[in-house]
């Protein structure tokens, strides 16, 4: 399933920086969930006026918990301490909070495997972020916040190669690019870039990357927590050049609610309210663009 892999991939990612032993996790394809422009709950104006500790039914009264997976992981985490506000989600997951009212010493987090997150069932937390995909499959066990990451494609490929350290697309119209067949990367890969040489089409990621490390081709284009999970633990001497420019409706990233959560609404109305400010921007930029993920002009 693209999520499980992205988010298990992002997890190996943060393994190999921790010096961790690395899970034996899947990467397969590139996400292919149907982007999810809106939320399981929608924000309303009613909710607006409901949205405060004193009034929000959490699981303990005046307390917001927070769950996520553990090990939590670069770039997501940092130091596997989800309450030290480090790394993009434990940010985000902040961000709501404050926008809900909550000071950090009102959050607790708690441990969520990512498998019992998106399975049916009461949960034991108010919301939780660990690089879960909005998808309508899942909607029919969980709710959804409105989206509070867009996933992006990137280029990897190793030092020293033909594209490393380029800083624009139009600067890979030269490179021999390759890419999971079937996937959105293909496409950003063929149309986004669109490379003189065809774009080598392989059955997996790990065929791709075999073929990075052979040299047959300069790079792959894959979404970014796969890129994160290639560099780290599956090239020696692999590197980011950078992530491609969004376009069209991208998979999304959700917080993940009790199905029927009277905080959906509040959980996505802050999200909302962070997208419009430009929070997700600025946390985007200081916890992944700058971590080894320029954006390519």
């Amino acid at each position: 399933m693209p999520t499980t892999r992205a988010a298990r991939a992002t997890r190996l990612f943060g393994a190999a920086l921790t010096g961790s032993a690395l899970l034996a996790l899947a990467a397969c394809g590139s996400p292919t969930d149907e982007p999810a422009a809106s939320a399981s709950g929608d924000a309303t104006a009613s909710a607006a006026a409901t949205c405060t500790p004193e009034t929000m039914k959490t699981l303990t009264a005046g307390t917001l918990t927070i769950g996520t997976d553990k090990p939590a992981y670069q770039p997501w985490f940092v130091d596997d301490d989800p309450s030290n506000g480090k790394g993009y989600e434990s940010a985000v997951a902040y961000a709501i909070a404050d926008e809900l009212g909550f000071a950090k010493d009102k959050v607790t987090w708690v441990v969520a495997p990512f498998n019992t997150v998106v399975a049916p069932g009461k949960k034991a937390f108010d919301f939780d972020v660990n690089q879960v995909s909005i998808s309508d499959e899942r909607k029919q066990a969980v709710d959804f916040s409105s989206g509070y990451y867009d996933v992006r494609q990137a280029v990897i490929t190793y030092k020293g190669s033909p594209i490393d350290g380029k800083t624009t697309v139009a600067d890979l119209k030269g490179a021999k690019l390759g890419a999971q067949v079937g996937t959105t990367s293909y496409d950003a890969a063929k149309d986004q870039v669109q490379p003189t040489a065809d774009v080598a089409v392989f059955d997996t990621n790990d065929l791709a990357v075999q073929a990075l490390k052979n040299k047959q081709i300069d790079g792959i284009v894959a979404d970014l927590p796969t890129a994160f999970y290639m560099t780290a633990a599956q090239l020696d001497d692999g590197a980011i050049v950078g992530q491609l420019p969004l376009q069209g409706e991208p998979e999304q990233f959700g917080a993940v609610l009790d199905k029927g959560s009277p905080l959906t609404a509040c959980v996505t109305q802050a999200v909302d309210a962070l997208r419009e400010n430009g929070t997700l921007d600025t946390l985007v930029t200081t916890w992944l663009s700058t971590q080894g993920a320029p954006e390519l002009e």
